[in-house]
C-alpha cells in the first residue's frame, strides 16, 4: 500500500513468517524481540530476502540507532542465506513530526556508513488517497491517518463504505479483525454511527444491513446497555413493591424481574441484527428453546 514499487518485486506465493528473533543490544545492554520478520521471494534477485517490520508508537530519539542494531544483527545471522534485508518502520503516533530514518558516520571526504530504513508516518498520510483502495489494511488504518476534527465524521463514513466493499471478498474472520482494529483508533460514537448506517443503508440497502453484524462496538453497547437498563428497572420496581411487601423482598424480586426484562431486550436486539438463535444462546447463556420461545 505504501511502497508500490517494492510490492511489485515481491512474490507473495512464497512467504514465511519467521519466529520472533531475540536480538541483543550490546550498546544498550538489553535484549529485544523483533515485532515481525518475513522471509519472501524477491523477483529481482531470484532468491529469498528478509523484511523486518517495526511499529513505533512513541517518541524515541535513539530509534534510528536501534533499527541499525536490529539490521546489523540480522545481517550477521542471515547474510549467507539471504541476499537482501529490508527494514521498515511504521510510526503510529498521533503527533505529526519528522521521524529520523538515517544513521550516518562520516569523516572529511569519506563516508563510513549511511544506513536508511523505509518508514511510514501514518499521520502524514492523506486519508482521502486511500478511500478507493481495496486493501484491507487501508480501511483498518484510515483512522490513524491525517485528518482534521471537522473531517472525523467523513473519515468514519468512508471507512464503513470501504468495509462494505471488503465484505464481498474477505471472510468473516478477517472482516471482524479489520473492524476491531479500526474501533481501537476510531473510538466510535454510537449516535453518529447510527446516522451513518442509515445513510449507507439508503445508498446500499443490501450491504448496509451486513455492517451491523460485524461491528463489535455495537454488540458491546447493546449488551452492556441491556444489562444496565434491566438492573435499573429492577431496582425501581423493587422499591415500589417494597413499600407494600417489604423493602428487602421487593428490591430482590424487582432486580430479578428487571434483569430478565433487560435480558429479553438484549435477545431481541441480537435477533434483529441477524444473529441465529444458537449464537444468541451462547452469548446470553440461555437454552436455545427459550430463545426460540421469545422469538
Amino acid at each position: 500500500m505504501f511502497f508500490p514499487e517494492l510490492d511489485s518485486m515481491l512474490d507473495y506465493r512464497e512467504t514465511r513468517f519467521l519466529m520472533q528473533e531475540l536480538l541483543v543490544d550490546i550498546v544498550g545492554e538489553e535484549a529485544r524481540e523483533l515485532d515481525l520478520l518475513l522471509e519472501i521471494r524477491y523477483k529481482g534477485l531470484d532468491g529469498y530476502i528478509l523484511i523486518h517490520l517495526e511499529p513505533q508508537s512513541y517518541r524515541d530519539s535513539q530509534f534510528h540507532e536501534r533499527m541499525f542494531i536490529y539490521f546489523s544483527r540480522l545481517f550477521e545471522r542471515y547474510r549467507k542465506e539471504h541476499k537482501l534485508i529490508i527494514p521498515i518502520a511504521i510510526f503510529t503516533s498521533d503527533e505529526i513530526r519528522e521521524e529520523q530514518d538515517t544513521l550516518e558516520m562520516v569523516i572529511p571526504e569519506h563516508q563510513i556508513l549511511r544506513f536508511q530504513f523505509l518508514k511510514v508516518e501514518l499521520r502524514k498520510q492523506n486519508w482521502r488517497r486511500f478511500i478507493d483502495s481495496d486493501n484491507a489494511v487501508a480501511a483498518a488504518l484510515l483512522a490513524k491517518m491525517g485528518y482534521t476534527t471537522r473531517e472525523a465524521r467523513d473519515v468514519r463514513r468512508e471507512f464503513l463504505r470501504m468495509f462494505m466493499k471488503l465484505k464481498t471478498r474477505l471472510d468473516q474472520g478477517r472482516l471482524a479483525l479489520v473492524m476491531s482494529v479500526a474501533d481501537l483508533y476510531f473510538q466510535p460514537d454510537r449516535a453518529q454511527d447510527e446516522e451513518i448506517i442509515k445513510e449507507l443503508m439508503i445508498q446500499y440497502p443490501e450491504e448496509g444491513e451486513a455492517i451491523m453484524e460485524l461491528m463489535p462496538a455495537w454488540k458491546r453497547w447493546g449488551y452492556e446497555e441491556g444489562i444496565a437498563e434491566g438492573i435499573e428497572q429492577g431496582i425501581e420496581k423493587g422499591i415500589e413493591q417494597g413499600i407494600e411487601r417489604g423493602i428487602e423482598q421487593g428490591i430482590e424480586q424487582g432486580i430479578q424481574q428487571g434483569v430478565e426484562k433487560g435480558q429479553a431486550e438484549i435477545i431481541r436486539k441480537l435477533l434483529l441484527h441477524g444473529f441465529t438463535p444458537e449464537e444468541v444462546s451462547k452469548a446470553v447463556e440461555l437454552p436455545v428453546e427459550k430463545i426460540k420461545k421469545l422469538m
